[in-house]
């Protein structure tokens, strides 16, 4: 007798309601994850009223149209199931903040354009899929802080995406980008510069004011004991591994 596709675990809604967990911030959690299901059980439609949902780590090929009446939902967790596409209707569901799509089989062509529409998305994870390239329209969801995109088939990621505005950590790892450098500019593309403030001596207290006078003192001695830039400089120690130049380097330290 031929073996038939696996059936997996039946979650009726006794089960469900006793893996509702109450988050420290007293977010109510709907905990599915490893419970071997191949389809979407929904009998969970009557707990719509969660604000998080964790399906990672089954076997879901389909997340259907219905996942829109969970309208509270901020926290919606998919990674590692077998699905090849995403409804359109999770442009809907406007309040949430986090979504892991991870270690799926999402194509650049299924993945849903209403992804832009979740216009208060911090967090979004789409590592270890077929992803060939970015859409350029995510570039719409301005909250994003962290954006996952390793292990996938991308060459490229767009403008629009890499300089969203709040944008604080990009995972490109493990891309065919086309050399060394762009993968590791694109890995970690995400650059703050850090102000730099310049105060008066006035706001200095006594000992700080010392200590920057003699840093100070100490730059203009160097600066004048330079060659001038006419002359041909030559530093011959430097040029071999076990110089005398190694020997005082801790001098060019500042203390």
């Amino acid at each position: 007798m031929a073996k038939g596709k696996p059936k997996g675990k039946k979650i009726t809604l006794k089960i469900a309601k006793n893996s509702i967990r109450i988050a420290p911030d007293g977010a109510r959690r709907l905990d599915l994850s490893k419970m071997g299901i191949t389809t979407f059980p929904n009998c969970i439609l009557k707990l719509t009223d969660v604000d998080e949902l964790d399906l990672s780590r089954n076997m879901l090929k389909k997340i259907p149209s219905s996942i829109q009446k969970f309208e509270k939902l901020r926290w919606l967790d998919l990674h590692s199931n077998q699905l090849e596409d995403l409804p359109k209707v999770i442009g809907t569901l406007q309040n949430l903040f986090y979504l892991n799509i991870s270690n799926n089989k999402l194509t650049t062509k299924n993945l849903p354009e209403e992804l832009n529409l979740l216009k208060n998305l911090h967090i979004l994870n789409l590592g270890l899929n077929c992803l060939d390239c970015i859409p350029t329209s995510l570039g719409a969801l301005k909250e994003l802080q962290e954006i996952g995109l390793f292990d996938n088939s991308l060459t490229t990621i767009p403008n629009s995406v890499k300089n969203l505005p709040k944008l604080k950590k990009l995972n490109a790892d493990r891309n065919p980008f086309p050399d060394s450098i762009q993968q590791e500019e694109y890995a970690d593309s995400v650059k703050r510069i850090e102000t730099l403030y310049l105060v008066q001596e006035k706001d200095l207290c006594s000992s700080c004011l010392k200590v920057c006078q003699g840093e100070k003192d100490k730059l203009s001695k160097l600066n004048s004991e330079t060659p001038s830039s006419s002359k041909k400089l030559s530093f011959p120690l430097l040029l071999t591994p076990n110089s005398t130049a190694k020997d005082n380097q801790e001098e060019w330290r500042l203390k």
